[in-house]
């Protein structure tokens, strides 16, 4: 994920000057915004009792995630307040740097490239990015916690028509091809190395246009009525359950490890210790690529409220009590 984003997430976007000028502006004032409406409230508050911020990207599965770190570490008697959906890595990575959130779920592989691109460890070994991540990060006095199975990764999606019409089995295919295509997804992907410049440096694949798109809705109506070619998907979207879409192979190994692992200011953990840290950790523990998979289904195509399904899943795996 490496969007994403990250991831994401690698989470993909056009690299347009006034783009990036808008994000950065909008960082500024995210960051002034939010130290405006937490500093006073922190400085009232004896330090035990301090709440515990828990943020999230602005995509459903983080979301998601946020909302489970918050119910459990609040069933475990920590106090804690939540912002969800706060915005792309641009807005949340200068939030957490400057303490004003303590816990964000994260993705390695992206993660690493975000907190040090000039890192030399192995992108496909999730020990060695989880190793150089956590030094990365000791500079800003964050931590990252044990992994989660769970993996989030970049996928170039296209229809089964358009796969079967061309022979497209890997990515590697999509790069053969003659003409260029038209590739829709997040609107970060162009700046991203492991999404657009990835797929262009590595693949080699002409791409005509980027259509940057919000959501995942807008993104299979973009495929199935021919807008784009191809679309950036995550590997955990629920609607690659669809028999008629086709996640292409990334027989290049361009994607790194993007396990789910939540950072967490050093603060909060000196605050609340070892409690915290078995929280958190015990949520990741029993994470799936799979579980991920069927919960963003159920929020997105099944209607269903990120709160319910987060705090659903907890009550299943015996980390809260049951309403």
């Amino acid at each position: 994920m490496g969007t994403s984003e990250g991831s994401i997430m690698s989470e993909p976007n056009h690299g347009q000057v006034t783009f990036g000028v808008r994000v950065r502006a909008t960082a500024v004032l995210l960051v002034a915004v939010v130290c405006f409406s937490i500093s006073p409230a922190w400085g009232s508050v004896p330090e035990p009792r301090r709440p515990v911020v828990v943020a999230s990207f602005d995509f459903v599965e983080s979301v998601v995630l946020a909302r489970m770190y918050t119910d459990a570490l609040r069933n475990a008697g920590i106090p804690v307040r939540l912002e969800s959906n706060l915005g792309p890595r641009e807005l949340v990575q200068p939030a957490l740097r400057q303490g004003l959130v303590d816990v964000v779920p994260e993705y390695l592989g992206t993660a690493l490239e975000a907190n040090d691109p000039h890192a030399d460890a192995d992108r496909h070994d999730a020990a060695a990015v989880h190793a150089q991540l956590a030094t990365a990060l000791g500079h800003w006095h964050l931590r990252v916690l044990t992994p989660a199975d769970a993996q989030n990764q970049n996928a170039f999606v296209v229809t089964r028509q358009t796969a079967d019409r061309l022979s497209l089995h890997t990515v590697t295919d999509l790069g053969r091809l003659t003409r260029a295509v038209v590739v829709g997804g997040p609107a970060e992907c162009p700046e991203r190395p492991y999404c657009l410049i990835g797929l262009r440096d590595v693949y080699g694949v002409r791409v005509r246009r980027f259509v940057p798109l919000d959501g995942q809705a807008q993104t299979l109506d973009a495929l199935s009525q021919g807008v784009i070619d191809v679309a950036v998907m995550f590997t955990t979207d629920g609607a690659l359950g669809n028999p008629q879409l086709v996640a292409l192979e990334d027989d290049r190994a361009l994607q790194p490890v993007e396990n789910v692992a939540p950072v967490v200011s050093a603060r909060a953990v000196g605050r609340y210790g070892k409690r915290l840290v078995d929280v958190l950790d015990a949520v990741d523990a029993r994470l799936t690529t799979g579980t991920l998979r069927v919960l963003n289904w159920r929020v997105v195509f099944g209607g269903n409220r990120p709160a319910a399904e987060a705090h659903g899943w907890l009550e299943r795996q015996g980390l809260v009590a049951r309403r």
